[in-house]
């Protein structure tokens, strides 16, 4: 095929509905990590400018982690008006796939993430218009199919504080690189989501983080099944 006769067209911009409710949990493990609650402070602040009803909770234990997520799963199902977004921040030590409770018992990330996944949280699925019956002739097309799915991991935006192996730094007075970082980004940039944390990851690839005395690099990761545009403000 002649390149020359190629003449690519620009992406239709599909924007997610964010007309109504937002609601956002944060479950932080304070013990043992000095900071935190600098963290907690900025997130709140965000949540407030950003308009989300926020729930925080300190230092759940393994299991609490299972159902607080549960008991948010169960607010957004019950919640007085359809919900557009759900934003959760997990704060603990932990290792690859788990997260440290306050007891030292771990909780698997996995079984925290599919309790708001399309199959099990139903509220967070798009609404669709069933549409509107035309007058006279006009005749609008049914396509005789089954009613249209999604998969069950769609529609969801991981973001974590490091890439996996390595470890993320936390400021004793000052909190993490990451949250600060976020927050601010956050509150004062205007952008998709995804443009917003493309301007994160920048910030902090060019920052380094004082460990021991030595100069580290940090940047944190992000896994998408976003379908549209994300736009929190």
């Amino acid at each position: 095929m002649d390149s020359e006769t190629i003449n690519p067209q620009p992406l239709q911009e599909e924007r997610y509905d964010m007309s109504g409710a937002r609601l956002a949990l944060t479950l932080c493990v304070t013990k043992a990590r000095e900071g935190s609650e600098v963290d907690m402070d900025a997130l709140e602040r965000m949540f407030q400018y950003l308009k989300f009803e926020s729930t925080m909770k300190r230092d759940p234990t393994a299991q609490q982690f299972l159902d607080d997520m549960d008991e948010f799963q169960q607010t957004i199902e019950n919640w007085k008006e359809p919900v557009s977004c759900a934003f959760v921040v997990l704060m603990a030590h932990g290792e690859e796939g788990f997260l440290k409770g306050e007891d030292g018992n771990m909780v698997r990330l996995e079984d925290l993430f599919e309790v708001l996944n399309n199959k099990n949280c139903k509220a967070l699925r798009e609404h669709r218009d069933p549409g509107e019956e035309l007058p006279g002739d006009e005749l609008a097309v049914i396509k005789k199919k089954n009613p249209p799915t999604i998969p069950t991991y769609t529609d969801m935006i991981h973001i974590y504080s490091t890439v996996e192996g390595f470890l993320s730094y936390r400021h004793d007075q000052k909190g993490s690189g990451f949250i600060q970082t976020l927050t601010d980004v956050f509150i004062h940039k205007k952008g998709s989501i995804t443009e917003l944390l493309e301007e994160i990851t920048r910030l902090m690839a060019n920052t380094e983080v004082m460990q021991e005395g030595k100069p580290r690099k940090v940047n944190p990761e992000i896994q998408s099944t976003l379908r549209k545009k994300l736009y929190l403000q």
